[in-house]
């Protein structure tokens, strides 16, 4: 166990979750799901079951350094790394890799998002010390899959080979980012696809030729900041390694192309939160199919909607079905719950329009 590592990738502005997350305050940081620990508080608690403490690293954008201390306190010095600029998963995994390396050559990572959600932690817990194991020995680079229970269009698809040679660890052969509805149901229909969770293994040496392999320019970037690791000019080698190294995510950028890529279908309550539908999907209903957050809601002739106000606020609803309300920090969003991938869109021109103080 003292060779397994987690990486906590926390620097994202999860704009889906408007207005309830913000630039200055995203989704990872917020009691979401009422449970009285934030997404990146349940994500910490659940793998230090999985690793040593001291072994959880949280890589978070330097404007969020502050918050991720306040909210884990229990995480060790050293563990928070903070990336000057936002260019994707990349170079988050290339920063962890080569700090974690600097200390333990024998490292084996699972790298994950700061803000998905996981309901059969026991079942988690074993899939992944599962593939820790299997990477311990193997050189590969894993990602978790979830077995689909719907032709979902928000989630990328992985199409592996049914070879069962290796214990439950199969063969990529393809990724697929966000098909359309008529493909996503031929997938679900196949039965050889998962959906891709976002959730990576890996031992550090064969993530480390990945990226000399496939992204050169990149490796070459973090192997000299590694140099200065310690060092009192650390921070200004990791920001010269961001400004010069590309945006792109880890998985177009090394997973799509590596011939060593497997997967490990697992089922443990797997949801990555990434919309109000998403959410709705875990908030107990009541009668009529309304899931709602705030304790003073007053619900009249609605049905199947989605509404997250302020506890101390009173909202009175009367005659909507299929509608999403949320009030936050002085914004309120009413939106049709099909219409909810426009959220994004109205972000963008709010901010066109209004300026940043409301994103």
């Amino acid at each position: 166990m003292k060779h397994n590592y987690c990486v906590i990738m926390a620097g994202g502005i999860g704009s889906r979750f408007w207005p309830m997350s913000r630039n200055a305050y995203p989704k990872q940081f917020l009691d979401i799901l009422g449970t009285g620990r934030s997404l990146l508080q349940q994500t910490f608690d659940r793998f230090s079951t999985i690793c040593p403490k001291e072994n959880i690293f949280v890589v978070t954008n330097e404007s969020y350094v502050e918050v991720v201390k306040q909210q884990l306190p229990e995480l060790s010095v050293g563990r928070l790394l903070a990336e000057p600029h936002r260019k994707n998963t990349a170079p988050c995994v290339a920063y962890a890799a080569y700090r974690i390396a600097s200390e333990d050559a024998d490292a084996r990572l699972v790298v994950a998002p700061s803000d998905h959600l996981i309901s059969n932690e026991e079942e988690f817990k074993r899939v992944v010390l599962k593939g820790l194991d299997f990477c311990s020995t193997q050189d590969s680079l894993i990602t978790l899959g979830i077995q689909p229970s719907r032709p979902d269009t928000g989630y990328g698809y992985i199409q592996f080979v049914d070879d069962n040679k290796k214990n439950g660890v199969f063969k990529v052969k393809t990724f697929t980012e966000k098909p359309d509805l008529s493909m996503a149901e031929f997938f679900l229909k196949s039965g050889e696809f998962l959906w891709n969770s976002g959730i990576f293994l890996w031992s550090v040496q064969s993530i480390q030729q990945a990226f000399s392999k496939y992204l050169p320019e990149m490796d070459n970037l973090f192997k000299e900041a590694s140099s200065h690791f310690g060092k009192a000019d650390e921070y200004d080698a990791i920001k010269t390694a961001y400004e010069q190294c590309t945006n792109i995510s880890i998985d177009f950028g090394i997973m799509e192309k590596a011939d060593n890529v497997h997967v490990i279908a697992a089922d443990f309550g797997w949801s990555d939160l990434g919309t109000y539908g998403s959410l709705y999907e875990h908030i107990r209903h009541d009668a009529n199919d309304n899931a709602v957050v705030g304790k003073n809601v007053m619900m009249y002739d609605s049905t199947n909607c989605m509404v997250n106000v302020p506890k101390d606020k009173l909202v009175v609803l009367q005659g909507l079905e299929g509608y999403i309300v949320v009030e936050s920090e002085g914004v309120l969003l009413v939106c049709r719950k099909q219409d909810e991938q426009q959220i994004r869109q109205f972000v963008n021109d709010v901010k066109l329009n209004k300026g940043e103080r409301f994103v």
